[in-house]
């Protein structure tokens, strides 16, 4: 067990990445392990869309660096999609990192709990994957274009349903660089009542 808790420690967003791919046998145990998450009512609803092709990825790239440079930037606008407008306006912003494969989560359309039940999939994917040796970084662009009707239509044309909208994203693979050490948690408040 304390194999696992150190896992979970160790493990970093990686934001870059070597261009070798990962095993498809690695690529199934990452995602057995996100089909394995618990799933409210245990309804199963997630997708896993596994993108590996470099067209495609590149492609998903241009057109959310596209549609995120015609946004516009609001005050009260979380910090990390302010970012990525402002990189897309500058040019160049591709929002997976060159990451050589993409886990697309998506789930019902209306259905309550699904970010919840693709967030506890896309944490088992990230800590299978730092078992194994492998990078992955947790990507939000894609549900922040969810509503995007050019970004909809191109993921129904990778087999994302008309009936689903993209949750989250997992960029997996190996990590170009070592990782740091973890900086001390100062946030993240614990109550205790006993």
């Amino acid at each position: 067990m304390r194999t696992v808790i150190d896992t979970i420690i160790r493990r970093r967003s990686v934001r870059s990445f070597l261009e070798q791919q990962i095993d498809d046998s690695d690529l199934e145990i990452i995602i057995q392990a996100g089909r394995y998450a618990p799933s409210g009512g245990n309804h199963q609803y997630t997708t896993f869309l596994a993108v590996q092709n470099a067209k495609i990825l590149s492609e998903l790239a241009e057109i959310a660096e596209e549609e995120f440079s015609k946004m516009e930037i609001s005050d009260s606008m979380y910090q990390s999609l302010k970012n990525s407008i402002l990189r897309s306006k500058k040019g160049g912003y591709v929002f997976h990192y060159h990451a050589p494969t993409l886990m697309i989560l998506a789930n019902k359309k209306g259905y309550d709990n699904a970010m919840a039940d693709c967030a506890a999939a896309m944490e088992n994917m990230m800590i299978a994957a730092a078992s194994l040796g492998i990078g992955s970084c947790w990507i939000n662009q894609l549900k922040w274009l969810s509503q995007n009707a050019v970004m909809e239509k191109y993921l129904q044309g990778l087999g994302i349903g008309n009936d689903e909208a993209v949750m989250g994203a997992v960029a997996l693979g190996f990590a170009a660089q070592e990782h740091i050490s973890a900086p001390k948690r100062t946030g993240n408040p614990v109550i205790y009542i006993r």
